[in-house]
């Protein structure tokens, strides 16, 4: 699911917890190991992913959708991405080039060495 200025703050706050749950488990990494490693509680990291918060992060996701910010919410934790190895069986070969954008007209002057405008 995208993030999305249309959605609830329940919402919301439900994805990023479903996403930092997903990242975890990619990881191979259990809730007590992590809630070590941030320095938080196990019981927080729980709230966190199952999307139970504070009312601060409540109130920072009001302000962020007062100033037009929601939708860059989805870049503070993107949704996981299949490994390689899925994405060539889920989709088969990626791109491995750009073609480039055609160059636009380039200014006909003559080129000096050392010449400035």
């Amino acid at each position: 699911m995208n993030i999305t200025a249309q959605l609830t703050d329940d919402a919301i706050l439900r994805e990023l917890g479903a996403r930092l749950a997903a990242t975890r488990l990619a990881q191979n990494l259990t809730q007590a190991a992590v809630a070590e490693q941030a320095g938080v509680s196990k019981r927080t990291l729980e709230r966190l992913e199952s999307g139970e918060v504070a009312t601060q992060l409540s109130g920072f996701l009001r302000v962020c959708r007062a100033l037009g910010l929601a939708e860059r919410l989805e870049l503070l934790v993107p949704a996981p991405t299949p490994s390689p190895m899925a994405q060539l069986k889920l989709e088969g070969r990626r791109r491995q080039r750009a073609s480039g954008k055609p160059t636009a007209a380039r200014e006909t002057g003559a080129w000096t060495w050392g010449k400035s405008k």
